[in-house]
C-alpha cells in the first residue's frame, strides 16, 4: 500500500520508479506466500520476470524523457509538452513507458503472469492483483497522457492493445474452471477496457480534434469511473470467492453448484458484483459500461479514420464478459448440489468474513443511484489531471452521470449483449471446442515456458564455455577486459600524451638490465615447470634491485633483495607440494596467449605511467617530502614516510602480518595435534 501511494504521490520520475519496483517485489513475495508449493514459486517468478522487465523499460523511458526535458519533475515535464513533441527521444520514451505500463497492468501479450499470480492467498489477489497494484500501469498511462496524449501513436497503441486485451481476457475467462482464474482473466479484460478508454480520451489533447474534445473528455470520465467501479465490484467478487474456497474447500466450478440455499448472502453478493461486471442495471458497472460504448462510438464517428473495429471489438468482448458473469453466478450457486465432490460441508460464512464484501456491494448499488456524489469531488479533479489546459482556471468539466439516455445505440448494444451472451452461455458445450483449435504448445504461456527453458539451456551452455575450472582462464578474461576497457578508453580519449624531453638519458647498464629482465620474463612464460618459473621470477626481482643500485637508492635495493628472497623461498616451499602443470596450460597456443596478454598489460600500464608523469596538473607530492628532515628529524626520506607520515598505515600492516602469522601458527599446531591423535 505504501509503494502504491508512493507511485501516485511522486512528482519525481526516479522516485516513482523506486516505488514502482517496490510493488513488484511486494507482489513477488506475496504470490510466493506458500513457497512450499511449486505453482506459487512459478507464479511469483513469472510475475517478477515480466513486471521487472517492464520496469526496466519504464526506467529507460523515464531517463529519456527526463533528458529531453532537462528535469525529472513530472509537473515540469507536463508543462513542456509542446516543446517535447519535436525531440528525438519523444517517441522512444513513449514506447518504453508504455511497455512498462502494459506489463504491470497485464495487457496483451504480457497478461500471462496475472492468472498464475492467483496462487497467492485470496485477500492478496483481491487487493494487489485486482484492485490496486495492477492499476499502476493504468495510472502511468493516465499520468503521462498530458505529455504524450496529443500524439496519434499514443492513441493507436493504447487503443489497439487495450481493446485486444479486453477481448482476449473475456474470451479466455469463459473456459476457466477455477473461480480465481476466471476472475483473473476478467481483471485482464477490464484493465484492457480502461486502457482503451484512456487511449480514446487522449485525442482530446490533439488540436485536430478540438471540436470533438467533449466526446473524448467523456471517455476519460468513463475510464476513471470504471477504474473506481472495477475496484469495488471485483474486490467484492474476490472476497466472495475466498469465502467459497474457505467454506467448501474448493474453487473448482465443476464441483460447485446448488449453493444458493446454503449460502444465500454469498449468492446475493455474487449477483451484485457479477451483474455489475456484466454491465446490467441497477448496478454501477452499467453506467461506466454505457459510457465505454459511447467512447468507442465517438472514436469511430469523430476521428474520420478506420476505427469501426473499436465498437465492434468492444461489443463482442462485452458479450463474452456477460457470458462468464453468468457462469460465475449460476454455475456456482444454481443447479445440482454435489456434497460428495466437496471437501467440506458448506455453510454460510461468519459475519466477520461477510462484512467487507457487503460494504463493497452496498457501494456498487449506491453508486448506480447516486453516481454524482463522487462526480465533482473525485472524478472531475482527476480529469483535470489527465487533461490539463483544456479548461480555463476555475472552469469545470461536465461530469454529470445519468443512468438513462433514451433509446440510443449504447442501450441497443447492451440489449444485444444480453441476448447473445445468454445464448453463448446456454450453448457452451456446442461451441466450447473452439478453445482446442490452438495447440497448447503455441499458447503464450507455453511460449513463455519454452523460452525460459531455452534461455536457461543457452546460458548454461555459454557459461560452460568459459567457466572451465582453470584459474588461468579467469585471469586471462580479467586482463583482456582491462586491456580492452582501459586501453580502449585511453585511445578514444587520446589520453596517451607524454613528453620525454625532460627525462634523464638512459645509460648502457640500464639497457643491459632491461634486456635481461625482458628475457627472463619471456623465459617464465615458456617453461613447463613451476619451480623453474619461480626461480626465473626471483631472478627478475634481483635484476630490478640492481636497477635501484644504479639509480642510487640503496635502501630500496636492500628492501627489494630481502623481500624477493623471502617470497621466492615461500613460493618454492608452497609450490613444491602442488601437482604438475596440466597439458592445457603447457600448450603452445596457451603460451602465446599468455605472452600477448602479459605484453599487453605491461605495455598498457607503462604507457599509463608515462602519460600520468607527462601531465603534471598539480604540484608533485614529492616536494612535500623533500623537507623530511625538518618535518620529522629523519635523514632518510623513505624511513620518514614509513614511520612518520604513514605511521598508522605501517602499524596496520604490521598488525595484518602479525594476525596472519598467528593464523599460520594455529594451522601448524592443529596439524601436529591431529597427527598425535588429539582432537
Amino acid at each position: 500500500m505504501g509503494a502504491m501511494l508512493g507511485i501516485v504521490l511522486s512528482d519525481n520520475l526516479m522516485v516513482m520508479y523506486v516505488f514502482w519496483e517496490a510493488t513488484s517485489v511486494s507482489s513477488f513475495l506475496l504470490i510466493a506466500y506458500w513457497y512450499q508449493r511449486k505453482k506459487s514459486r512459478y507464479g511469483a517468478q513469472k510475475a517478477m520476470l515480466i513486471t521487472v522487465f517492464g520496469g526496466f523499460a519504464m526506467l529507460l523511458g523515464a531517463l529519456m524523457i527526463g533528458t529531453a526535458a532537462g528535469t525529472f519533475s513530472i509537473r515540469e515535464i507536463i508543462g513542456m509538452r509542446e516543446t517535447l513533441a519535436d525531440h528525438a527521444l519523444f517517441l522512444p520514451a513513449m514506447l518504453l513507458i508504455l511497455l512498462g505500463a502494459f506489463t504491470k497492468s497485464a495487457q496483451f501479450p504480457f497478461h500471462i503472469w496475472l492468472p498464475d499470480a492467483m496462487e497467492a492467498p485470496t485477500p492478496i489477489s483481491a487487493f494487489l492483483h485486482s484492485a490496486t497494484m495492477v492499476k499502476a500501469g493504468v495510472y502511468l498511462v493516465a499520468r503521462f497522457t498530458p505529455v504524450f496524449g496529443g500524439d496519434m501513436n499514443w492513441f493507436w497503441i493504447i487503443a489497439i492493445v487495450g481493446t485486444l486485451t479486453l477481448f482476449w481476457g473475456a474470451f479466455m475467462a469463459i473456459r476457466q474452471t477455477d473461480l480465481k482464474a476466471l476472475l483473473a482473466y476478467s481483471t485482464i479484460s477490464q484493465l484492457g477496457l480502461i486502457m482503451s478508454l484512456l487511449g480514446i480520451g487522449s485525442l482530446a489533447l490533439n488540436p485536430d480534434f478540438a471540436a470533438e474534445a467533449d466526446w473524448f473528455e467523456a471517455a476519460i470520465l468513463a475510464a476513471i469511473f470504471h477504474l473506481f467501479n472495477h475496484s469495488i465490484f471485483k474486490g467484492c467478487l474476490f472476497m466472495v470467492v475466498g469465502i467459497l474456497d474457505h467454506e467448501t474447500g474448493t474453487r473448482d466450478i465443476r464441483k460447485l453448484g446448488g449453493l444458493m440455499s446454503l449460502m444465500p448472502v454469498s449468492f446475493t453478493l455474487t449477483v451484485i458484483g457479477g451483474l455489475s461486471m456484466a454491465g446490467l442495471p441497477p448496478f454501477s458497472g452499467f453506467l461506466s459500461k454505457e459510457m465505454f460504448f459511447a467512447g468507442v462510438l465517438a472514436a469511430n464517428t469523430h476521428t474520420e479514420q478506420w476505427t469501426l473495429w473499436l465498437p465492434i471489438a468492444a461489443w463482442v468482448a462485452s458479450i463474452f464478459t456477460f457470458a462468464y458473469c453468468l457462469i460465475l453466478v449460476f454455475k456456482t450457486f444454481t443447479g445440482t448440489y454435489h456434497p460428495d465432490r466437496l471437501d467440506k460441508k458448506p455453510h454460510e460464512a461468519p459475519i466477520g468474513m461477510l462484512i467487507p464484501p457487503i460494504v463493497l456491494a452496498l457501494i456498487v448499488v449506491s453508486a448506480f443511484f447516486f453516481p454524482n456524489l463522487l462526480s465533482y469531488n473525485l472524478f472531475e479533479p482527476a480529469i483535470h489531471s489527465v487533461l490539463p489546459g483544456l479548461r480555463l482556471p476555475g472552469e469545470t468539466f461536465y461530469v454529470k452521470i445519468k443512468a438513462w439516455h433514451g433509446l440510443n445505440t449504447e442501450l441497443y448494444m447492451t440489449i444485444g449483449i444480453v441476448v447473445v451472451g445468454t445464448l453463448l452461455y446456454r450453448t457452451y458445450k456446442k461451441w466450447g471446442d473452439v478453445y482446442n483449435l490452438l495447440p497448447h504448445k503455441y499458447t503464450l504461456g507455453s511460449l513463455y515456458d519454452n523460452g525460459l527453458a531455452g534461455a536457461e539451456k543457452l546460458s548454461a551452455r555459454i557459461t560452460s564455455t568459459y567457466m572451465n575450472g582453470f584459474l588461468h582462464s579467469y585471469l586471462s578474461y580479467i586482463f583482456v577486459f582491462i586491456i580492452l576497457l582501459v586501453g580502449g578508453s585511453f585511445v578514444l580519449l587520446d589520453a596517451f600524451g607524454y613528453d620525454l624531453s625532460t627525462n634523464a638519458e638512459i645509460g648502457l647498464y640500464e639497457y643491459i638490465l632491461a634486456g635481461a629482465i625482458a628475457v627472463l620474463a619471456g623465459f617464465v612464460i615458456s617453461v613447463t615447470s613451476r619451480l623453474t618459473a619461480i626461480i626465473a621470477v626471483g631472478a627478475v626481482g634481483y635484476l630490478v634491485s640492481l636497477l635501484f643500485v644504479i639509480f642510487r637508492a640503496p635502501d630500496l635495493a636492500l628492501t627489494q633483495l630481502v623481500v624477493e628472497t623471502i617470497t621466492t623461498a615461500l613460493f618454492l616451499l608452497a609450490f613444491y607440494f602442488l601437482p604438475k602443470l596440466k597439458t592445457e596450460v603447457t600448450r603452445i597456443r596457451v603460451k602465446i596467449s599468455n605472452l600477448l596478454i602479459s605484453v599487453g598489460i605491461g605495455a598498457l600500464f607503462t604507457l599509463i605511467g608515462i602519460a600520468a608523469q607527462g601531465s603534471n596538473q598539480f604540484k608533485p607530492v614529492s616536494e612535500y617530502f623533500q623537507n623530511a628532515y625538518e618535518l620529522s628529524g629523519a635523514k632518510n626520506m623513505v624511513n620518514a614516510i614509513l614511520v612518520d607520515f604513514r605511521a598508522f598505515d605501517t602499524m596496520l600492516e604490521s598488525v595484518v602480518l602479525f594476525t596472519a602469522g598467528i593464523g599460520v601458527y594455529t594451522l601448524i599446531k592443529l596439524r601436529k595435534s591431529r597427527k598425535g591423535g588429539q582432537q
